[in-house]
């Protein structure tokens, strides 16, 4: 027993050496990133600090960094202070201002210079006090900002720790805070909480029933589940002993009444009688504090300040490994936004020949995604993704085509002012946009026109210029439908180089090239495309009907024939006594051929109007089709392509860049303060979400390989590879009351928790490990149970075993060596 518990001890010690530096500058990453507002666009992991006013935070920050905070209801209650504790040779202190976002530029280079007049770690309320100032912090203007106070603490006996202290929560307001201060510290606390990321710290005072105290409402909130907050219960000094709050709060701390997955933690702050004493002095009291009463009925890892240090520490650890690989893709996506954006501004121009060159870039590149926009060639990741509206809207060649296409079917469909049934043709509205009309309605229509137009043609003929009239009022809907899908296509186009003057340059060029030179040269094109349109429909709304297109005979032939077909039909019908719509029949009676030619043959029309009415008729109907399929073709070709398309790239070429004068060139690529300020902000986020970016594959790397270390792959997929604490006591308790701690302690198991194998005392299952989650902070009642025997003990130093040169294992070595096995307690 005692080899195996020598094993053990190397083995944490080995753990501890190896966590602490990486855990150190795993944290520096994320301070580093904190510190440079990263979190305003990536939420980092953290731990929060939050809690109703006078609850004690600022004690409880007091006792893990060791350094004497402001206890009044000051400085450290009015804005966020993030604590930074680092372990070092020597004690330092550091305090800077990182500004809120909205501050002006001038405020927030004044709060970015600020710089302490002393170092001194035993002025810290002094130093904290010209930080209030330096904010703006006064008891009548202003009592809250959301400017944030970075305190770096240093010193040989400091924790790896970040902490954020929020203001305190209240409900109702005085002379010195009011009600609507009160939304401003609930905004900036529920901010901090609303982060998956952040752990909270829930501090609550003994003082006052903790389901009365905003934070705890406010933690089950933005955590109803309770797997990232913390309880810390202060003040319990102020319970009396035996009373029913002394029991609720027990009750509590066992977490059997509000239950969190990290459970809860108990500190007793210093009173009054306590304002002078040292650290040393306070944690003795608190020891002597919780080694009577019920306090004894605690495990011991949630009693006090020495548990509490390690405890934070690991639970900020394990956080911020378990969301490396999400934190990691939003570093990795800010990292493109940054890159994008400083495409998008490209590259610095204070001179002005870097200002003409990059003109002509500009141009270069607006010429090349234009050109591909309107040869159909989409490969350049301009386009993006066609099913998206924004990627559907950069492919103009194919919008220009799917325009034509419905124009084109669009005009056969409903191009015609009435739409001309054949007769006994059922009519059906919704065929046509227009008015429908039999044929027959039609032909008396016409032979109306003919009567009010008639000059000295002869009975039975018509005068050519009928066609044209007829045409004229039939295609009256082309003006209104080439108007509206030139403008949808004038649309397409213009929104096409916006887009892409916009992915050339910055938002400032982009504009003043739009209307500088883009748009004036686009209105030139639309003038001539208006022209153009209207030429091509000019000669189907006045003038003579002309065509020398043989479909024109050929339709009107087709015409008749099909008249005469449907004549035929009518007379066959009516010889064998069928109906109009009568079908296929069969007849036995002898047919009298002389009676059937005689009502087959050839019949005459009496109303010779009528007659050429009906081949007016057929002729403007001809006419109608060819001309329609002149207009469409004319429209596309001659309107569309040439006229709007035709050389659209070098609506911008590089040719007009350099005939601008100096002075354009420096109106329009001169870069504004705004710009430098972006591209500076934008190099600068660059930079330090590369540098974090490498720092977080690094420890996650390191993490991949170290995590199969202690329990089978299996197991670690649940749970997570973790090593037990090296305080850990693997030893039965001998003390009196530790076995009721462990047997009262109820916290959930964390899912980051390792897996222990004890073999049992059983014959039944000889051979069988028993597998339990392993937390240490609720050990489990002790159960006799016998421990394989293994091979004679190893001793090995921290470094052999941080770097795997030993057979028990470490490093990145993920075997054991057979037959160890860990040692520890099991509850049935």
């Amino acid at each position: 027993m005692g080899d195996t518990v020598q094993i053990e001890g190397q083995f944490a010690k080995a753990t501890s050496a190896l966590q602490s530096s990486e855990h150190g500058q795993l944290l520096d990453v994320i301070d580093h990133l904190r510190a440079l507002g990263i979190d305003r666009r990536v939420p980092l992991p953290q731990l929060v600090v939050c809690g109703d006013q006078n609850s004690g935070k600022s004690s409880v920050l007091e006792a893990v960094s060791g350094v004497r905070f402001p206890t009044k209801d000051t400085l450290c209650t009015r804005f966020a202070t993030e604590l930074i504790l680092r372990r070092s040779v020597s004690p330092s202190v550091d305090i800077n201002i990182r500004p809120s976002h909205d501050r002006s530029e001038d405020e927030k280079a004044r709060l970015l210079a600020f710089k302490p007049s002393s170092d001194n770690i035993d002025e810290f309320p002094q130093l904290v006090e010209a930080a209030k100032e330096a904010i703006g912090i006064d008891d009548h203007a202003k009592r809250f900002s959301e400017d944030v106070l970075r305190v770096e603490v240093s010193g040989p006996q400091q924790p790896h720790l970040t902490l954020v202290d929020l203001p305190g929560l209240y409900h109702s307001g005085n002379k010195r805070q009011s009600v609507d201060e009160a939304k401003l510290v609930n905004s900036l606390v529920q901010r901090y909480m609303k982060n998956t990321r952040s752990i909270i710290l829930a501090v609550v005072s003994a003082k006052n029933d903790s389901a009365n105290q905003i934070v705890t409402q406010m933690a089950q909130t933005f955590d109803p589940n309770g797997t990232r907050t913390l309880g810390i219960v202060t003040k319990p000094d102020t319970l009396l002993r035996g009373s029913d709050s002394e029991g609720s709060f027990i009750t509590l701390l066992k977490n059997e009444d509000i239950v969190f997955r990290l459970g809860w933690h108990v500190l007793r702050n210093p009173d009054f009688d306590m304002k002078d004493y040292s650290a040393e002095e306070r944690d003795q009291e608190e020891k002597q504090f919780f080694s009577k009463g019920v306090w004894t009925s605690l495990p011991a890892t949630i009693v006090g300040i020495g548990p509490l240090k390690p405890r934070l520490g690991d639970i900020l650890r394990k956080q911020i490994i378990s969301v490396l690989p999400s934190l990691i893709a939003d570093v990795e996506r800010g990292i493109k936004d940054c890159n994008s954006r400083l495409h998008s501004l490209g590259d610095t121009r204070g001179t002005l020949q870097e200002q003409r060159q990059y003109l002509i870039r500009v141009s270069q590149r607006f010429s090349v995604l234009v050109k591909a926009a309107v040869d159909g060639v989409y490969g350049d990741e301009f386009f993006g993704d066609p099913m998206t509206p924004e990627g559907e809207a950069k492919r103009l060649r194919a919008l220009i085509q799917d325009f034509l296409l419905r124009f084109a079917g669009d005009m056969r469909r409903n191009g015609q002012q009435q739409k001309i049934l054949d007769n006994g043709t059922e009519r059906n509205v919704d065929t046509h946009a227009g008015k429908s009309i039999s044929h027959s309605d039609y032909v008396d229509h016409v032979h109306e026109l003919m009567r009010r137009t008639r000059g000295r043609e002869l009975p039975g003929t018509f005068n050519p210029l009928i066609i044209g009239d007829l045409f004229y009022e039939q295609s009256k809907p082309w003006k209104e439908m080439s108007d509206r899908y030139s403008k949808a296509i004038l649309v397409t186009i213009k929104r096409l180089l916006r887009s892409a003057i916009d992915s050339a340059t910055d938002s400032a060029t982009a504009e003043g090239l739009l209307q500088t030179l883009l748009y004036p040269a686009l209105e030139k094109r639309t003038s001539l495309f208006h022209a153009k349109v209207l030429e091509v429909l000019e000669p189907h709304q006045r003038g003579h009907a002309i065509t020398y297109n043989h479909y024109f005979t050929e339709t009107v032939q087709k015409a008749r024939n099909e008249h005469e077909k449907q004549d035929l039909a009518r007379r066959i019908k009516a010889y064998f006594g069928q109906g109009p719509h009568g079908g296929p029949f069969n007849t036995r009676e002898l047919i009298d051929v002389s009676k059937l030619v005689g009502s087959l043959g050839i019949s005459t029309q009496e109303d010779m109007d009528r007659y050429a009415c009906s081949e007016a008729t057929y002729c403007m109907q001809a006419y109608y089709k060819v001309a329609m399929k002149v207009l469409v073709d004319n429209f596309s070709v001659l309107a569309v392509e040439r006229c709007m398309l035709s050389d659209l790239a070098d609506i911008l070429s590089p040719d007009i860049i350099i005939k601008l004068s100096d002075k354009e060139v420096h109106d329009l690529a001169a870069e504004s303060e705004t710009s430098v300020l972006e591209r500076q902000r934008a190099t600068d986020e660059l930079k330090v979400l590369e540098e974090g970016l490498t720092a977080l594959n690094r420890f996650n790397q390191f993490r991949s390989a170290g995590e199969t270390t202690d329990v089978n792959d299996e197991e670690e997929e649940e749970h997570g590879a973790q090593t037990p604490p090296p305080n850990k006591d693997t030893t039965p308790p001998n003390n009196e009351g530790h076995h009721d701690r462990e047997i009262n302690n109820q916290s959930p198991i964390s899912p980051f928790d390792p897996v222990i194998e004890v073999h049992r005392e059983d014959s039944n299952y000889p051979d069988t490990p028993l597998k339990r989650p392993y937390n240490p902070y609720c050990p489990p009642a002790p159960e006799p149970f016998a421990i394989e025997e293994a091979p004679s003990p190893e001793i090995v130093s921290a470094d052999d075993w941080a770097t795997g040169n030993s057979s028990f294992g470490g490093g990145k070595k993920k075997g054991k060596k057979p037959g160890a096995r860990y040692v520890g307690f099991v509850d049935d």
